[in-house]
């Protein structure tokens, strides 16, 4: 099987806000939540921690999130930007109480990541390694004040995207205009300094340009999609991604289905009428590549039960395990075995060998 990194995956607020013991297989948590009516994925999971390790996933980029939301928002979220820094320390205690239990290692430079990846490939059945884990910040809004982000990073925060949906405190995100605020081009400096990588998913367009004209430090896309297949802010325009190419960014392609095909409804459509699988969002690696000229800026960051579960996602997907599907797939369309490896895995070890180098 290849090594895989995903490059998102929601872990601590699905072990929080859905309260599923991740230790679990995927079909004891759905069968946990069997009659559960209080979100729409209810039972219709794909992510555990046995299920990366089926499916030979070692790294993966973690969140913490919790947005800040004014008073008349549409949005869920906190109802100020102290109870939103509590719930990521909530989140970061799950994590550390996953490492305590030898389920995930989290990975804070290049030492860190290179004695996993050994460990990874020394395995053994009766004792599986820890999954290892870089923590990612979706949205900066729990960061009270710039001086958290110290905190943050000694606790182990490598990655910042600094919107999600909606306006946030520090810039302005998907379905939002407008740039980034003051505050946020001082995030953007301060992240330079510490050499946290700058998750340019989620940012609106004004937003994204300015972070592109004002960052120096190293970028990349998370989980992010292409506005060329599926016309949407959300996505990425060829321009974008030109530009992120120029920077040495990679992309992670998103398995969120109304990302992967157009004219998706919620709540109505599903994977199997829409005909979205697994070669869909090869058509989208493949769009990127075709911008690139190469394969070396693409990478996987599914977003995987990020507030949706089968119903949502390709229909040839059981579990996060068939990311092993993938391979076939781009080996039909030409890729060769070195375009895969990179794909899977290799672009974003490149790119993080490269950050964490200096």
């Amino acid at each position: 099987m290849r090594f895989i990194v995903d490059a998102h995956l929601d872990l601590s607020m699905n072990a929080l806000e859905w309260n599923r013991d991740l230790r679990l297989p995927v079909e004891q948590i759905r069968q946990r939540e069997a009659g559960l009516t209080d979100k729409p994925d209810r039972g219709k999971g794909t992510v555990s921690l046995p299920a990366l390790r089926n499916g030979n996933i070692g790294v993966v980029v973690a969140t913490q999130i919790a947005r800040y939301v004014e008073t008349g928002s549409k949005l869920p979220g906190w109802n100020s930007p102290q109870q939103a820094w509590a719930q990521t320390q909530g989140q970061l205690a799950w994590y550390r109480a996953m490492e305590d239990a030898g389920e995930m290692r989290m990975l804070r430079n290049l030492p860190d990541l290179e004695n996993h990846l050994v460990e990874w490939n020394l395995q053994l059945e009766d004792k599986p390694a820890p999954i290892g884990c870089i923590l990612s910040l979706e949205g900066a809004d729990s960061l009270v004040t710039l001086d958290y982000l110290d905190v943050a990073y000694n606790n182990g925060l490598r990655a910042i995207g600094p919107a999600h949906y909606g306006p946030g405190r520090y810039a302005n995100g998907t379905d939002a205009t407008g740039k980034m605020k003051e505050n946020g081009l001082a995030l953007l400096r301060k992240m330079e300094d510490l050499n946290i990588i700058l998750d340019a998913t989620h940012l609106c367009d004004d937003a994204f340009w300015q972070a592109m004209d004002h960052f120096n430090g190293p970028v990349w896309a998370s989980h992010n999609n292409c506005r060329a297949l599926v016309d949407h802010n959300r996505q990425f325009s060829d321009d974008m991604i030109r530009v992120l190419i120029q920077k040495g960014a990679v992309i992670g392609a998103a398995l969120d289905a109304w990302m992967m095909v157009p004219n998706w409804q919620r709540g109505i459509s599903t994977p199997e009428r829409m005909n979205c699988t697994l070669e869909t969002i090869v058509d989208h690696i493949d769009h990127i590549c075709q911008i690139a000229g190469n394969s070396k800026h693409v990478g996987i960051g599914t977003d995987l039960d990020g507030a949706f579960g089968k119903e949502q996602c390709p229909a040839d997907m059981e579990t996060i395990a068939d990311l092993q599907k993938l391979p076939s797939l781009l080996r039909k369309r030409g890729y060769t075995e070195q375009d895969i490896e990179g794909i899977m895995s290799g672009n974003w070890l490149s790119f993080l060998r490269k950050t964490w180098g200096k």
